[in-house]
Parts: C-alpha cells; structure tokens; sequence
C-alpha cells in the first residue's frame, strides 16, 4: 500500500465549507455572532444539558470551570494520570493541587476504589476521563462525589455522544467539559465547550470567558458602556469556528455511525491475535471510538518496536497516553515516584492507538491487521 495511513482525517463535507464561507462573507461578527449561539444551544440539546458555552479550546473550559467553581490555592482536585496532560495542569491553573488516582482495567478511567483512598479534608472535586470515546465508571464515581460532598467535573473531551444506556456522558456530573479539537468526533480546528445544568456556574463562565465582561449588549457593535465586573480571560470562540460546529454537528450520528463501523471490523480483524488485549465495552456502555487502542500484552519493548515497524510499512500508530505523573515537569515539581499508579503504568507501557477515522477503509484495516499478524509471526522485537 503506498499512501501512507494517518493516525486520524478529519471528516468534512462541502457544507462545512459553505458555513465557514457563509460567515467570512458577511463581514463582520467574525468574533461574537449568531453561529456562537446556534452552536451552543445544539450541543446543549444533543446532550441534554440546560446549558453550554462555548470555549477557545477543551483546556480553557477546564481552566474554566474550575474557576466557576471556585477552586484554589489549599484545594486538592483528584485526577487520571492516564490522560492528556491538561487534565492535571487545570488544577494548577487556579492554584489547585492534582492528587493522581489510579484507573481501572474495564474502561481506563478512574478507578472508584482508588479515589476513595485519595479523598481528603482538602479534596474539593473530582475530573474523571472518558478514555477514548468509551464512558468511564462514572456513575460510581457520582455517587462517591455525592457522598463526600464533591464536585464531579466530566472531562469528555474524547467521548462527545458516548452514552450509557440512554443517559448522555457530560449529563452524570455537576458539569462537563468537552474538545473539538482536530482529532476529536467533531471538531473546530481548536475549540471547546462546558455544559452544565446550573444556571449559576453559567453566569460564571460567561464573565470569565470574556475579561469578566459583563455582556449585556455585543461588545464590538455597541456603544454601551459594559462593566467589568470580575477577573477574566479571554477564551472565546470565533464565531467562524462556531459555523464550523454547526455543520460538524449536522453530521455527527452519522460520523460516529462511521467510526464504530470502523471499530467493529478492528475488533473482528485482531480478537484472534493472541499477542494483543482487544478491550471490551461494558454493558450498555456506547463507545464512540474517538481512538482505537489495544494491548500488547508483552509489554513496553515490544509495544515500541510494533510502533515502529508500523511506520516503516506506511502507518502511523501512537501511545496516548504516557502517564502524566511522570514526565518531566510533575516529576520535578510534585515528587512522583514510579509504581505509586500500579496500573496506570502497566497500560501505559501496553497501549497502542491505532489509525481510526471515518472514512477509514476495511481494506486499509486489513492491510495494517496482516502487518501486526506479520510482526509478531516473525518476532520482531
């Protein structure tokens, strides 16, 4: 196979261009504008939330919404290890301190036992992870935040349409943060978004998204005097960005249809390679696939040289993620010692991501199958 095989494409059509160039074209409301608002309330509507605001990115509405909350310096905030580093550094940005928790083995997310054994007089919230487009133990994790009296704080950035049952993820916690980043289910090149059903944290995060601006009138097109009233950011979403979404958001069952059509044919085409762990959903958990992982059971060596070899065959595979309690900066600033987050490190030393993608073809699976089942048939590594 020639073309080289990308880790993810992202999925548009001709009429996310026409709403991009819809809004160029108008001239003006290029930062503050109707899509702003459309986009909003369709998200808050296929979620099931009374509210959502849209952000510049997933980390600024974790910034965000932590701030909403009111967390700060004395605070502890419990925390995966086993995900994109702006999960932690969030509690940094207020002052707050990560505490990492380790995760389970059925959904890679936070492990409720282990929580429990980090709870303290200082804990003030927690921020499970939907690992990869697939729901973590959420509803656990709820009723462990219920009884300690702690804010549960969804971070689905890589889950957007994952479900359990019928109850939506970013609907099991006080508030969600989600990411439309390019790799994400949809995405605006860079972009975020916090739903909620408190009309409170709401009003919170419309001033702090907008230099504690108190927007009564649009800023750019008024003459009004608009007060500042708190501190704040500057985390807005141009609105070109937003008319992105919305045409994203038009399609979105039908991609996520895609990807787990995609999914499915990963799990028939390497369920028999015994050399690797094709994780299973729970039961009634709804995967949205926003990557495709699996194990390779012998562990980091190995693992690495399959990267490898992969991408001298023309395919791009990753690990997501290495722990983030051991990189440079953690391990420098918080003391972590390896073998604190048994299980944590174990996958992450397994973990691979495969190339997964809406218009990834069965064909293009079975080619990069047949080079695993050829790797491991000849030992390499």
């Amino acid at each position: 196979m020639e073309d080289r095989i990308p880790l993810f494409k992202i999925y548009w059509d001709q009429d996310d261009i026409e709403l991009v160039s819809e809004t160029i074209k108008k001239g003006a409301y290029w930062t503050i504008g109707s899509n702003t608002t459309k986009f909003e309330e369709m998200i808050s509507q296929y979620i099931g939330t009374k509210y959502c605001l849209v952000f510049n990115s997933g980390t600024s509405a974790l910034h965000a919404i932590l701030l909403a909350y009111g967390l700060g310096p004395g605070d502890e905030v419990i925390v995966p290890s086993f995900t994109f580093i702006a999960t932690a550094n969030s509690a940094l940005f207020v002052g707050a301190t990560p505490i990492f928790a380790d995760i389970e083995e059925r959904t890679y997310g936070l492990d409720p036992e282990d929580v429990l054994r980090k709870i303290t007089p200082r804990t003030k919230a927690i921020i499970p992870v939907h690992y990869a487009g697939s729901p973590c133990l959420v509803k656990e994790l709820r009723q462990i935040a219920d009884e300690h009296g702690l804010i549960l704080i969804e971070d689905a950035a890589e889950a957007f349409g994952s479900r359990i049952g019928t109850k939506m993820v970013g609907t099991f916690g006080h508030s969600a943060i989600l990411s439309f980043c390019q790799n994400k289910i949809i995405t605006t090149g860079e972009g975020g978004a916090v739903i909620t059903d408190s009309k409170e944290v709401y009003e919170k995060l419309k001033l702090i998204r907008s230099q504690g601006r108190l927007d009564t009138a649009n800023y750019f097109t008024s003459t009004e005097y608009l007060d500042y009233v708190t501190l704040g950011y500057n985390f807005r979403l141009s609105d070109i960005s937003a008319g992105l979404g919305i045409a994203q958001m038009k399609k979105v069952n039908k991609i996520i249809e895609m990807r787990r059509r995609v999914a499915a044919h990963w799990d028939l085409k390497l369920i028999n390679v015994t050399q690797l762990i094709v994780p299973k959903n729970p039961e009634d958990y709804f995967n949205v696939y926003q990557m495709y992982k699996v194990l390779v059971k012998s562990g980091k060596p190995q693992r690495d040289n399959l990267v490898a070899f992969l991408g001298n065959q023309g395919i791009t595979a990753k690990v997501n993620f290495y722990p983030v309690h051991l990189t440079k900066f953690y391990r420098e600033q918080f003391d972590h010692h390896q073998g604190e987050l048994t299980t944590t490190e174990l996958v992450s030393e397994q973990v691979i991501t495969l190339p997964m993608y809406p218009s990834l073809s069965e064909d293009q699976i079975d080619y990069i199958a047949e080079q695993i089942v050829n790797f491991f048939s000849n030992h390499i590594g």
